[in-house]
């Protein structure tokens, strides 16, 4: 009906001529009716034809249109992927690296939320988001995890006499007021057992729900504080220069540990897929940049940080 003759049909869908009369006889068989007249050798579309031809166009338009939409899938640049995120890596690090992997990819929609890590927790166990980047739970059958186990950090202000070491101990903060995380949080636990391990005065200033907050209070000298490395991490990309601050090795160690989680019993999207092996590979980084920049001066690894 496009092409208008037998011949013309043929010669578009690469068939023969008596090919294509049999498909078109077959086809009137099967569905009941006639769909061109025969005259004098020619076929005149019939009016049920002329119904027919939308409804066909209209199908093999939906399946131009899924078509399009698998091959968007199957380049990572169309669908959907939903990541709760611990307010840690919420505000620089996981926006930063999204950016990146969203480039090219404008049809894909992307859900982020932060919540706290037991809640990520649940979130991801019931399905409810593709992944998670959290604190490191205790394992369950409903979650399967990749852990990280990090160091923290000595966060004090830039012109405190103590930057002149690599390492900071308790004892050279005996007494000085500090900012730690609320009670129950594993680093709040093991800096305090630091301490009094070796028998040093803890002052706790500042009880903080998140670190972020604590790098203000360290900025303007009215604490110090043992940070996890996504935090400083984050705050040295979002101001690399001017900061206030100097970062140096705690020792004994205390440790953050965190966590990539997507849900026990679901197939992960190709999508999810990419952007796991990228938070992996930015996760180490972290890693990397850190300890080499504590192992060096600082000012000389700012721009490899950036």
């Amino acid at each position: 009906m496009r092409s208008g003759s037998i011949s013309q049909a043929a010669r578009a869908v690469g068939r023969t001529q008596p090919a294509v009369s049999t498909m078109i006889q077959t086809l009137e068989d099967q569905i009941g009716f006639a769909l061109f007249l025969r005259k004098h050798g020619k076929l005149t579309p019939t009016p049920e034809a002329q119904f027919f031809l939308e409804e066909c166009e209209d199908i093999l338009g939906r399946l131009e249109r899924t078509e399009r939409t698998l091959e968007r899938i199957s380049s990572l640049q169309s669908g959907k992927l939903k990541i709760a995120c611990h307010p840690a890596a919420s505000s620089i690090f996981i926006p930063r690296l999204l950016t990146q992997f969203l480039k090219g990819r404008d049809d894909l929609e992307v859900s982020l939320i932060m919540r706290s890590s037991d809640v990520i927790e649940d979130m991801i166990a019931s399905q409810q988001y593709d992944l998670g980047f959290s604190e490191t739970p205790s394992p369950r059958a409903s979650i399967q995890q990749s852990d990280y186990n990090m160091e923290c950090v000595c966060v004090l202000p830039a012109d405190d006499p103590l930057t002149a070491k690599s390492v900071v101990t308790p004892v050279d903060l005996a007494g000085r007021p500090m900012a730690v995380l609320f009670d129950e949080h594993s680093t709040a636990i093991q800096t305090e057992a630091a301490f009094r391990a070796t028998g040093t005065r803890f002052t706790k200033r500042f009880e903080l729900r998140t670190f972020l907050p604590g790098l203000q209070f360290v900025s303007a000298g009215a604490c110090v504080m043992v940070c996890d490395m996504i935090t400083v991490y984050s705050h040295i990309l979002n101001a690399p220069k001017s900061t206030g601050l100097a970062f140096r090795r705690f020792a004994p160690s205390v440790s953050s540990s965190v966590s990539i989680l997507t849900p026990g019993y679901a197939t992960q999207s190709m999508a999810g897929q990419a952007f796991i092996s990228d938070l992996k590979s930015a996760v180490k980084g972290v890693q990397d940049e850190i300890e080499y920049a504590l192992d060096s001066p600082w000012a000389e690894v700012e721009l490899q940080i950036m």
